[in-house]
């Protein structure tokens, strides 16, 4: 079992940055891949970006490729997210998530989840 808690949300204007963290508790973080994931209101939750457990294998959703980097820092137990070009459309709640694999990140059940961050952009 492990526990996530992300941070660094906030209010930013377009064409702003925001580098979101997740810190992982319980399990030790390094057997997991891990993702950032958002969800607006009224609209479902969608893949943003994903790592795998070494941080050597990463993936992104086309609509964030070049303006979003995920990385982790297994020593600190977190993943981040740096988010750079920000856009309204960007608005969300931010969700980090963990699983076995980063396939399991990209296409499973995700096993576990955070509270979520609120991301909002403005023009």
């Amino acid at each position: 079992q492990v526990q996530l808690v992300e941070s660094g949300g906030g209010l930013v204007q377009a064409g702003g940055s925001l580098r979101l963290s997740c810190a992982a508790s319980g399990r030790p973080f390094s057997r997991y891949a891990m993702g950032w994931f958002r969800q607006a209101p009224g609209k479902e939750r969608e893949f943003v970006a994903g790592i795998g457990h070494s941080g050597a294998s990463t993936y992104y959703a086309d609509f964030v490729k070049g303006r979003f980097t995920i990385s982790r820092d297994n020593a600190k137990n977190t993943v981040y997210l740096q988010m750079n070009s920000l856009k309204f459309e960007d608005t969300a709640v931010y969700y980090c998530a963990a699983d076995g694999s980063l396939q399991a990140i990209l296409t499973g059940t995700r096993d576990y989840w955070g509270q979520g961050t609120q991301v909002t952009v403005s023009s």
